[in-house]
């Protein structure tokens, strides 16, 4: 098969990175009988710089030419002061908007390997962790009606949580079409004891389950309870769907369980296969052009495209079974680095997990 990818390099480590996890694709495109194009785009600082925008419209016209999007990350030191419509994170917001995402996918794995990197007690997670967090992207609280008023200690602000059946059902479908492939269990996170809101997302979570994917079982729990559970028991999770304000908390609850940020990748999905791929973590522009960040989360992000975008589920098992297989051989890059392992750069981490498919 032929696909076409959108590669965003963006700033700092997001090139070193982007080119890791392109070299590992390379390798699955040989192993497998694929062959896979990568056109470069400006996005963020470096389209600020060459185009004084950090969206220029040759991106966005690429993006929605391509088959999927792989994002290395956006920002720096250097364009802190620009002003706010400006700014390089502005790139990143506008061209999930321009794809029409409304989804944001983000599993947080714990390898059995990293255990002792966890603050979480060996005990916990010593059969590993793999938490996938469906968040809802564009509604809710975040994007509901405002406003303030008053003055002085009358002063008042309020924001809007609100949510339709439609952009539950669609947040739902995500969710379903992942456990499908994992575990068929989602667990539903919401605050249905107070929140209207969070009463018709139950409902239609479950109405839409029953309907269209039988097979899955879905679980409601409450948001607080899940706070709590994820650092009590979080063995105990697999396909997570929530609203956008409790996703955007529990995900980086979950990604702390993990023990490194560099090992996190996420997606942006939207109604077609087409993606938004990228890693959690930011441009770390003082490691820039050294050859020391860690790759592994753009190459799981790589992975996730080849498995949700384009359905090549032996792919994504392939690339999966190399990292851990690495990692179980002692290999780390500096931020995972433990006593008595093999400490590598960069570049040649990713070498090693293409070596391995």
């Amino acid at each position: 098969m032929k696909y076409n990818i959108a590669v965003l390099d963006g700033d700092g480590i997001g090139p070193e990175i982007c080119s890791g996890a392109i070299k590992v694709l390379e390798r699955i495109g040989e192993k497998f009988g694929h062959q896979f194009n990568f056109t470069h785009y400006l996005i963020g600082g470096s389209a600020i710089d060459a185009c004084d925008t950090p969206l220029p419209v040759e991106t966005v016209t690429g993006c929605l030419a391509s088959d999927s999007v792989l994002l290395g990350a956006v920002g720096g030191y250097k364009w802190d002061n620009m002003p706010v419509d400006k700014r390089p994170e502005k790139g990143l917001l506008g061209i999930r908007k321009a794809m029409e995402l409304y989804s944001n996918i983000r599993p947080a794995k714990l390898w059995k390997s990293l255990v002792s990197a966890s603050p979480l007690r060996p005990d916990l997670v010593k059969d590993g962790v793999e938490i996938i967090i469906v968040r809802e992207l564009t509604g809710g609280i975040y994007f509901g009606e405002r406003g303030k008023g008053g003055e002085g200690k009358d002063a008042f602000a309020w924001d809007t949580e609100k949510y339709s059946v439609y952009e539950i059902e669609r947040i739902m479908k995500i969710a379903c079409e992942l456990a499908i492939k994992r575990s068929k269990r989602i667990i539903s996170v919401d605050k249905a004891n107070v929140l209207e809101s969070s009463r018709l997302w139950r409902k239609t979570v479950h109405e839409y389950a029953e309907l269209h994917y039988p097979e899955i079982q879905v679980e409601d729990m409450l948001v607080d309870n899940t706070a709590m559970q994820i650092v009590k028991n979080p063995a105990q999770f697999d396909v997570v769907v929530t609203s956008n304000i409790f996703g955007d908390i529990l995900s980086d609850e979950a990604a702390q369980v993990t023990g490194s940020i560099g090992m996190l990748a996420s997606s942006s999905l939207g109604d077609g296969t087409r993606g938004l791929y990228e890693p959690i973590h930011g441009s770390a522009p003082d490691i820039a052009g050294k050859d020391i960040a860690n790759p592994i989360a753009t190459i799981l992000a790589a992975a996730m495209m080849l498995r949700d975008s384009f359905g090549l589920q032996r792919e994504y098992s392939a690339i999966e079974a190399a990292v851990g297989s690495v990692l179980e051989d002692g290999y780390r890059t500096a931020d995972i680095m433990q006593e008595g392992k093999t400490r590598v750069n960069g570049s040649r981490m990713a070498q090693l997990i293409a070596e391995r498919i």
